[in-house]
């Protein structure tokens, strides 16, 4: 599988151990950055990652920053991309069971590299369940959905 990955300054310490270990498992790895642990802004990195997952250039995004919060919403934002933050393994598998996940938010802070390490080998190889979830992520990919007409925004 061709997989990007990138992170922000609280995530790269775990970014070359999670791409070697990727790696390792016979993927192919894009390395979007950063290049240092210098300060960032993870938006700059996730937009990347999320851009090449929705051109279909890779299969599937990883992202790390310190909670894989915000790295995940900025990648979600993207038109085709459906990113989840993640921080077990049983969330990675029903990620991808049940939304299809194609974007991965890690925490570089709170979640250990080898907890890491079995989240993704869960997101990678659990795949979509189908069925009744088809139609919840087609609706949830839409851009205009009718069912929301009319729905006042204003609660």
């Amino acid at each position: 599988m061709r997989i990007a990955i990138a992170s922000d300054h609280a995530g790269f310490l775990q970014k070359a151990p999670l791409a070697e270990y990727l790696r390792s498992q016979g993927h192919e790895v894009l390395d979007c950055g950063p290049a240092t642990d210098d300060r960032c802004d993870y938006p700059d990195y996730g937009d990347k990652v999320a851009r090449l997952v929705a051109k279909g250039e890779v299969e599937r995004g990883v992202l790390i920053c310190g909670t894989g919060l915000g790295i995940a919403m900025t990648a979600d934002k993207v038109p085709g991309v459906r990113a989840v933050p993640i921080q077990t393994v049983e969330f990675a598998r029903l990620c991808r069971e049940h939304n299809d996940a194609n974007v991965i938010g890690l925490s570089g802070r709170f979640v250990s590299l080898t907890d890491n390490e079995r989240i993704l080998d869960t997101f990678l190889t659990t795949e979509f369940g189908g069925g009744r979830h088809t139609g919840r992520v087609e609706k949830m990919m839409r851009e205009d959905d009718p069912a929301f007409e009319g729905v006042p925004v204003d609660f």
